[in-house]
This record gives C-alpha cells, structure tokens and sequence, in this order.
C-alpha cells in the first residue's frame, strides 16, 4: 500500500529531528537480517542512547537536503539502515560491526560524522578504537607509572637493609 503525502511529510520530519540530535549516522546494508536479529540489534543500540531505523531512498533524500547533508541514499547499494548516535559518536559503529560479527547479513557501507561523509574503512577503524573507559585507563596508568616505580625504588632499599639485619642476627 502507497505512503499518503501526509504520512511522507511525518516520515520526514521525524527523521529531521533524528538527523538534528545525531553526533553519528553509520548507514548499514541489513539485507537476509531476520526480524528477531534486528530486533536484537535495536536493543543493544538503546542500551548506549542509539536507534536503528529504515526509510525510503527518496524520503532520507529530501531529509538530507533539509539537514544541508551532502549524501545521496540512492548511492546506497540494495536495503539501507541507519544507526543513530545521539550521545556518543563511536559507539553506534563499534555495536554495528561488534553485531555484523555474529550475522554477515549486517554489512557497514558508510557514516556521516561531524558534518562529512566517512568511508567504510573510516567507520571500522572508529569501531576498533579502544572505549572511552579503557582509554581513561591507560591514562591513569601511564601518568601513575613513574610514581609507581619511584615507590618502588624506595622499598628496595628497606629491604635490603632488612635482608642485611636478618643476615646479621643470624
């Protein structure tokens, strides 16, 4: 059954809003998924603030131009998704290619971030990064090394002297 001019119009505004919350867009191909695995695809998205929806070629075409985004959907090759970023810019790519691990039918075409177009190599890369929490991580570890070390440093020396008091009393 044909879209009504008026259910179009909600359509589209709708994903203008979408489109104005975004810090990411990763467009996905979701061809052979099954309705359960995208399903189960939208609710790991909702635990991190993203949202998994489909649209018509031309409808995402007339929002993008609304929106001043320079991409063409009808570029896109066969079914198209878009995952929704709305708090963190890296976690829709790292849930879509962690969940295009486990169902090859989920396959990465491309991204619109910060105002441009990324590549699918671009968006795999951003999925690959280490999460903000290991990072802060490593962080801390790095700047806690050299204190570490000095620490360390300090001790030997005690021990030493308690290792030579021993041999003493012996």
């Amino acid at each position: 059954m044909p879209l009504t001019k008026e259910k179009k119009q909600e359509i589209v505004k709708d994903l203008d809003e979408k489109i104005k919350k975004q810090k990411a867009m990763i467009f996905v191909n979701f061809k052979g998924l099954k309705m359960d695995e995208i399903s189960k695809l939208r609710s790991e998205l909702r635990k991190s603030d993203a949202g998994f929806t489909v649209f018509k070629k031309t409808l995402m075409n007339i929002a993008f131009k609304n929106n001043q985004i320079d991409v063409d959907a009808k570029e896109l090759k066969e079914e198209v998704g878009v995952v929704f970023g709305f708090s963190d810019p890296i976690s829709p790519a790292k849930i879509a290619y962690n969940f295009s691990k486990d169902n090859p039918n989920l396959k990465i075409v491309s991204g619109f971030m910060d105002g441009s177009v990324i590549s699918e190599e671009q968006v795999l890369e951003l999925a690959k990064l280490p999460s903000r929490e290991e990072l802060l991580g490593k962080l801390v570890g790095t700047i806690q090394a050299p204190i570490s070390g000095f620490v360390a440093v300090l001790e030997g020396n005690i021990k030493g002297l308690i290792y030579t008091l021993k041999q003493v009393k012996s």
